[in-house]
């Protein structure tokens, strides 16, 4: 009987505390939700700065903010007082969080420039005497009056706060919305500081406010930059049209020269060029340029190239002279930017090639199996307004394969940061003594891609084949 009795109350007592379990939750349930909510907030902040791998110190406080923000209405919960017996070292672990918080909510509101001016001493300052808080708590001093000191703390920089946000001029909407949001949270945590007994109840509710505003200005901010990126790209997809329009399709057929080009860029345009110059069936100019830098910049000094190179044409049969004339159309024109070039002049007739260069890779020869460099390089073309070019002269002979790159193709790098380099080129291009002029410049440019872990360049190729020829 007594063991009957026994366990009534035993279950009696248990039922009580489940009620009152059950009570506790439903008093704390919409706080227990806003403390998780701002938790995941801070979370998900925190994992964009990671994919983004880069760091930003107002996301970075904000989600700091956030995340010990969202612990503390956990931590003063009353349910959470039912569930752990009360004890010193709990208590302290509370008030730890209490001052904590305040520290990156601080730093985030110096990062936005609401300070003002003061901002650095308010900041300095306040996280100087929390931080000293902090510590006095974790060697026992009373809690009592570090919850005041703290209070006084908060208050200024709020006032602060306030002051400067009101001072600063109204820029735009979003500004607008951010102020208003930041005003409710900072109503509700003077509030909460200043001692009433409804603060605790009130201030979680500014601070989602608060948040809510900064996630429609961030949110506005998006739809509009997505906007303006789908705008950029259709007009950089117009101007990528407009490039390659101003590359020769193919060159023309011809029973002495088997010609093949492969452009491309690192981006949606870029500042490689190539064009064709041919005056007669028997004779031909090869001609490839690169643009330093890359991007839309590059590709405008590009058509500039293109241009310069048109202009020149009564000078196709002398490279020297032609590159002479490009140099002093380009000098003073592309906005410190420079060009390296290469020219190729074939005569068929005569069984000749003429060749110059300004700062460009050599171009490489194929004959009998062998590779041989040619290069006859000037300065750069753009750089110096008098500068002079020399042309060589070399006999063109059948079954001679001439190769004309950029330097986005021997500068492209492996995991290892190893360049691809000319030896590797040279090896490559004596493998295709077999293929066809279109079949070496699309195996160039596969093995290239193949061995590079990105591309970081514009990679053109000219490959040019002299199926015949008659010496006079």
């Amino acid at each position: 009987m007594d063991d009957l009795l026994s366990l009534a109350m035993v279950l009696a007592d248990s039922q009580l505390t489940a009620l009152q379990v059950l009570r506790a939750f439903h008093r704390d349930e919409i706080f227990l939700y806003l403390g998780a909510a701002f938790t995941t907030v801070g979370l998900v902040i925190i994992g964009f700065l990671v994919i983004r791998r880069q760091f930003d110190a107002l996301l970075f406080w904000l989600a700091i903010f956030a995340i010990l923000y969202g612990n503390r209405l956990w931590m003063q919960s009353e349910l959470l007082g039912m569930l752990i017996p009360p004890s010193e070292f709990f208590g302290r672990l509370k008030a730890t969080i209490d001052f904590l918080v305040p520290i990156p909510a601080i730093l985030f509101f110096h990062a936005t420039g609401f300070l003002g001016k003061p901002g650095k001493f308010v900041t300095y300052a306040s996280c100087t005497i929390l931080l000293c808080i902090l510590i006095a708590a974790a060697f026992g001093a009373p809690l009592y009056w570090l919850y005041k000191l703290n209070s006084g703390v908060v208050i200024f920089a709020l006032l602060v706060l306030v002051v400067q946000a009101l001072r600063r001029p109204v820029r735009d909407k979003d500004f607008i919305i951010v102020r208003n949001g930041l005003f409710m949270f900072v109503a509700l945590a003077l509030w909460n500081n200043f001692g009433s007994k409804l603060g605790h109840k009130l201030e979680p509710y500014g601070f989602g406010i608060f948040l809510i505003c900064l996630g429609y200005v961030a949110a506005r901010r998006a739809i509009e930059r997505d906007q303006q990126f789908s705008a950029l790209e259709k007009e950089l997809e117009v101007a990528k049209r407009i490039q390659l329009s101003i590359l020769p399709t193919q060159f023309p057929a011809s029973h002495h020269f088997k010609v093949a080009a492969r452009y491309v860029p690192m981006t949606s345009v870029a500042g490689d060029f190539y064009d064709f110059h041919v005056t007669e069936e028997d004779k031909a100019g090869l001609l490839i340029a690169d643009v330093s830098g890359h991007g839309v910049p590059a590709a405008l000094i590009a058509s500039m190239v293109k241009l310069a190179a048109t202009s020149q044409r009564e000078h196709s049969a002398q490279p020297a002279k032609l590159l002479a004339g490009m140099n002093t159309t380009l000098f003073g024109n592309t906005q410190n930017q420079f060009v390296t070039a290469a020219y190729v002049h074939l005569d068929a007739l005569s069984g000749d090639m003429h060749y110059a260069a300004a700062g460009h890779p050599p171009m490489l020869l194929l004959r009998d199996g062998k590779i041989t460099a040619v290069e006859e390089n000037g300065l750069v073309l753009a750089l110096f307004s008098s500068a002079a070019y020399t042309s060589i002269t070399q006999p063109l002979m059948k079954g001679d394969r001439l190769l004309l790159y950029t330097d986005g193709i021997v500068e492209a790098e492996n995991a290892h940061e190893e360049a691809f380099g000319h030896d590797r080129l040279c090896e490559l291009l004596q493998q295709t003594i077999h293929l066809s002029p279109d079949e070496t410049a699309d195996l160039i440019l596969e093995r290239v891609r193949e061995w590079s872990v990105s591309q970081d360049d514009d990679r053109t190729v000219i490959v040019c084949d002299c199926a015949d020829h008659h010496r006079v």
